[in-house]
Parts: structure tokens; C-alpha cells; sequence
């Protein structure tokens, strides 16, 4: 079992390291992060999206870490009811 800061920092890098190099910088939205039944949901987008509101991505489906075992993976599209919930 890992903290939920913890699984900020598995999501953190799992991100970086999923970047391809003709990407552009991609971040988490660390406000919109949350856990959920034992999974942090962690959204990200452009950089430059985040800070300014422009050049926007699109799919950029969550970052989806679970807690009690540390692994990080993207979410399906069949999972968007689950990190789309409340």
C-alpha cells in the first residue's frame, strides 16, 4: 500500500516517462487530482495548456494509479464513467 502522495509521484513519473520526444511538455492538473475507491485519478494535458488555456491535447485519457499496489497505467475508455464520476 503507498500514500496517496506517494501515488502523486508514481503518476508524476509514469507520465514523463510515457512522453514521447515529439510531444510537447505534458503535466498533471494537480487540482483536479482525486483518489477513488483506492485509485488516484490524475489528469494532465500540456504544459502550456495548463498554465495558459491554449493548445489544449486531446485523449489524454487519466493517469489511473492504484494504491494498493502502486502500479500506473492510462484509463480505457471503457473505465470514463469511473473517472468521470463524482
Amino acid at each position: 500500500m503507498i500514500s496517496e502522495e506517494q501515488g502523486r509521484l508514481v503518476a508524476e513519473e509514469f507520465l514523463q516517462a510515457s512522453r514521447k520526444f515529439s510531444e510537447p511538455e505534458l503535466a498533471i492538473d494537480w487540482n483536479r487530482v482525486r483518489v477513488r475507491e483506492g485509485i488516484l485519478i490524475a489528469p494532465y494535458n500540456s504544459s502550456q495548456f495548463l498554465t495558459t488555456g491554449e493548445h489544449q491535447l486531446l485523449d489524454c485519457w487519466p493517469i489511473l494509479v492504484d494504491l494498493s499496489s502502486g502500479q500506473a497505467r492510462f484509463g480505457r475508455l471503457e473505465e470514463r464513467a469511473f473517472w468521470k464520476g463524482p
